[in-house]
Formats: structure tokens, sequence, C-alpha cells
């Protein structure tokens, strides 16, 4: 008995030191990958600095750790002098809206010859807008969410001529299945596109009044946008679908429920796999309503002083701005959520401008759809379409308004601003002239494509660990 006892304990001596020797062997292992894997995560960031010097971004919310998000466009890479006049221009047309920081971004024969950054992204921290920093584009959101509706036609999934209500509708969820007005059930997504849903803004935007939504149909705040829309359906439509047009944040808030339902993604999903990453960008997300919910190398939005506070989306009953708390951006949805950079906004306008410079995301077709106003349903997406070929989208929220531009010249440019001015969205009349004088005072084109110099893909490097 002692001897068997004997022979097990020095079986399991011997058993524990091959245990220790084993440990100590995959210890000094493991050692060398990790110090392998830092060696080659340091040589991937000197590649990529080496790539674009000084286009690394760096967050400065977290000053302990270096975090490349994408190699991007900086202000050093539009330092030509064809652009010389237009730090002047710009400078004066800030001045005098008293406008905080803008981001530029100019386009010729489809390559990007300027992107720029004037002014602050935030003014108490002195941080300089870049052609990198994000905005809320408000309403030129509905141009992404009727290139997706168009992609989805394109793919066999939906015909233009789809009711959206209604038992054999798109949206034939019960909770829409009971309407005050049964024209409802007429609407087809052509008439969402081109804003001939039925709806108007009569009696107020049903996407900007979260207090009264609440109160009739007795729910809690925030509301969501399924919320409004069944607030929507309680009421009498303004006209018949297809006889009339009025702008309407509702039915391009529909219209992203239209995509999720199709696609069977949820709506920022779809347009970042079948629109954005085919394109090239990987910078644009929905926006958030709250100043701690920014987005990395979002900019601050301003508003002009003295302007009112309005009650908090969330039902406080604190008065907050507008501009953070006071409109509830994230469930405006498809309508007007998107934060986006210009030279992003520049990759997109490129994409289904309809000229033959580059290859356009959509086809002819679905483009002529969208911009021939002898259709009965263009603009759509965009805000205007003239018969010359000049299109425009423009977007503005309290603290923010943005302005994209294609010319039949081949001349595109894409303007985005912090900073709301009082006289409201009539600040895009001012913008174009801006930028008239802007392209007027170029006497030579670049034959350069900014696109060229950043990385279209993202990456993310945390080296807090290393040593």
């Amino acid at each position: 008995m002692n001897k068997l006892l004997v022979k097990k304990c020095k079986y399991f001596v011997g058993t524990a030191g091959l245990m220790r020797k084993l440990f100590i062997f995959i210890a000094e292992k493991t050692e060398i990958l990790i110090r392998s894997k830092k060696i080659a995560l340091v040589i991937l960031l000197l590649l990529i600095v080496r790539y674009n010097p000084g286009a690394v971004n760096r967050s400065e919310g977290f000053p302990d750790r270096m975090v490349p998000g994408s190699v991007r466009l900086t202000n050093s890479d539009s330092s030509g002098s064809e652009f010389d006049e237009c730090l002047n221009i710009v400078g004066s047309f800030m001045k005098k809206w008293t406008i905080e920081g803008a981001s530029i971004a100019i386009a010729k024969d489809g390559k990007l010859v300027y992107a720029r950054g004037f002014g602050y992204a935030d003014t108490a921290a002195r941080i300089e807008i870049q052609p990198y920093s994000k905005f809320r584009i408000a309403s030129i959101s509905k141009l992404v969410t009727a290139v997706a509706i168009m992609k989805l036609q394109e793919e066999g999934k939906l015909s233009l001529e789809d009711k959206v209500f209604g038992p054999e509708g798109i949206l034939n969820d019960s909770c829409y299945s009971y309407p005050k007005d049964k024209r409802v059930f007429n609407i087809t997504v052509a008439h969402l596109l081109s804003h001939e849903g039925g709806w108007s803004q009569r009696y107020g935007d049903q996407m900007f009044m979260p207090q009264v939504v609440a109160s009739q149909m007795k729910t809690t705040m925030p509301v969501d946008t399924k919320t409004i829309i069944r607030f929507a359906l309680t009421k009498k439509l303004h006209f018949t679908p297809g006889t009339g047009r009025s702008y309407s944040n509702l039915g391009y808030s529909i219209l992203g429920l239209v995509v999720e339902k199709i696609s069977g993604l949820p709506y920022n999903e779809y347009c970042r796999t079948a629109i954005f990453e085919p394109l090239g960008i990987y910078d644009m997300m929905q926006a958030r309503n709250l100043p701690d919910q920014k987005a990395p190398f979002e900019v601050t939005y301003y508003e002009p002083s003295g302007m009112p506070m309005r009650p908090s989306i969330y039902g406080t009953g604190e008065m907050v701005p507008v501009r953070y708390g006071g409109n509830d951006i994230e469930t405006l949805g498809a309508a007007g959520s998107w934060l986006a950079t210009a030279p992003d906004l520049m990759r997109l306008l490129l994409a289904v401008d309809g000229l033959n410079y580059n290859e356009d995301l959509l086809c002819q077709e679905s483009i002529n759809f969208m911009t021939d106003i002898n259709n009965k349903f263009a603009p759509v997406g965009w805000k205007t379409a003239y018969i010359d070929g000049t299109w425009i989208r423009t977007g503005s929220f309290a603290g923010t308004a943005g302005m994209m531009k294609r010319q039949p010249d081949g001349i595109s440019w894409v303007v985005l601003l912090n900073t709301s001015a009082w006289n409201g969205p009539e600040i895009h009349s001012y913008i174009n002239r801006m930028m008239a004088k802007v392209l007027l005072k170029v006497e030579e084109w670049p034959d350069h494509d900014l696109f060229e110099n950043s990385l279209p893909m993202p990456i993310r490097l945390e080296l807090s660990g290393l040593s």
C-alpha cells in the first residue's frame, strides 16, 4: 500500500513538473506572439502615416490612446494656389452670418479637387474644422433614402407602384390597419418619394410635435417613428394621394420603414452595405440628440444668440436648446438623421449625377426618374431639379445647414455648416451665391483627384497597451 502511494506521489510530482515546464513554454511563446503583434501594429501604423502624413485622425477625447480612425484628407491637402480666393470669400460669408465652422468639397469632371474646413468644430476647445469633420446633414438625408429605395427597385425587391399600407401593402402591420382615412391604402412608394402621400404641414410637422403625439397616443416621451405614424393615421389626409404635393418629413420617415421591411435589415445597415461601402464611404452614421452622444470627429452645433429654448423631447419638463434635445433627430430616421463629411457627400453625389466621368451607383433610368421633372414625380430625393441639369439638395436644423449642388458643366460642390443663421433655410440662397463667387475665381482647375489621397476603409488601431 505504501509503495503504491509513493508511486502515485512520484507520478503527480512528475506530472506537476511537466505541467510547470509546459506553462513556462506557453508563456514564453505567448510573450513572443504578443511582441510580434505589437511590432506588426507599429509597422502598420508607420505605413499608414507614411501613406498620408498628417491625415491620421486622433480622438481628442482619449489623450492616453492613439486611435487613427481612417486615413482621411486634411486641410493641408487643399493648400494649392488655385483656390486662394476661397479663403477670403468664405471668411467674409462666415463673418456676415456668424458661422462658427464650415466644410467645403468641390469636384470637377468627377474628381475631388478641393476639400477644406474653415473655422472651428468646437470654439471652446479651439478644434479646427477638417475635411473629416462630421456634420448633421438634416434633409440631405432624404437623398440617401431615395437612393436606397431606387436601389431596392433595381434589385427587383419592390416596385415604386407598390402600396405602402393595407392588407397587400408593404407595411401591412396590424398597427397600421385601421386608418381614419381609407385613402391611406392608396399611397404608393412613388407617392412618398415625391411628397405626394397626402400629408401637409397645415397643422404642424408630425415629426416635430412630440408632446402632442405623446398626449394623444397616451404614451411617454420620447415618441418613436412608429408611434408618430400611428398618430398621423388617426387624422384625415389633407389631399388625395397623387393629386398634390406637400413637403413631408413623415413620408420619408415611413420610407425608412419600407427599406427595413423589404431588405430585412435595419435602415442604416442597408444604406451602409448597399450604398456607402460600395462607394468607399465609411464615416456616415446616424446622428444622436445630445452633446454627450457626439460621434468621433463630430462638430459642435451653434445657434444665433437669443434663440428660444424648447421643452426636452425626453419629457423631463426642462427647457433645452433646440439643437440639443429640443428636436428629436434620431426619430426622424430616414428623413433627416444622417451625419456626414463633405467629401463623403461628394462621393454620393458623384455616384448619382448621371454624368460619364464615373460609374454611377444607380442605372440611368433610376437617375432619370429622380431628376426628370417631366415625369410628374421628380425631383425625388433632390430638393430641386432644373431642366438645364442643375440639381440641388439642401438641409437645415437648429445648429446646422448644408447644401449640395450638381451643375451641368461638370462642377459639383458640397457645403456644410455647424451654425444655423437667423433666417433659417433662407441661408441656402446665400450659400449658393458664395459658391458662385468661389468658382468664378478659379482660373485654372487642378488635375488631381483628392480621393486618391485618402484610404477608403475603416482602420481602428488602439495602441494604448503598447510598451
